[in-house]
């Protein structure tokens, strides 16, 4: 694993400590402590394991803020990890087609749809490109709809 090395300036010290002191959101205070401890200063001999200890957070966490401070500074360092991946996968309009199709006439032999068969008929409506049942099932659990009963 590649070791960043914090070197802060006497301001971003200042910054931190102040932080610290002030208060705020949790993590943004262990962040800045953190980073406090990983300083590459002379009389600075905190390692990975003693942060671990008194920190509470895992060597992994520890280097994702030491690789935010060293490539991106120190606001990204003190906040949290953006989610890029984080977006709703099933739109509104998808939903409108799902409540739809388990509300119609269920598929020939069939007494009700099943989960697994409303997945399928949206993907061969092309409403969307690829659904799970265990998705759907998701869906319908927040709907007020009979659910097809």
């Amino acid at each position: 694993m590649v070791r960043y090395k914090v070197t802060l300036m006497d301001e971003e010290r200042d910054e931190l400590k102040k932080l610290i002191q002030k208060g705020g959101k949790g993590y943004r205070i262990r962040h800045a402590q953190i980073l406090l401890k990983l300083d590459q200063q002379p009389t600075n001999d905190w390692k990975y394991k003693d942060i671990q200890k008194a920190y509470g957070a895992s060597s992994a966490t520890i280097a994702a803020i030491a690789k935010r401070f060293v490539t991106e500074g120190l606001e990204a360092a003190l906040g949290r990890k953006v989610q890029t991946n984080r977006r709703r996968k099933v739109t509104g309009e998808v939903e409108a087609h799902l409540c739809t199709i388990a509300c119609s006439e269920p598929p020939k032999g069939r007494s009700r749809w099943t989960m697994q068969a409303i997945a399928d008929e949206l993907i061969r409506l092309e409403i969307v490109e690829y659904i799970t049942d265990s998705t759907v099932c998701e869906v319908m659990k927040k709907t007020r709809s009979s659910r097809g009963l």
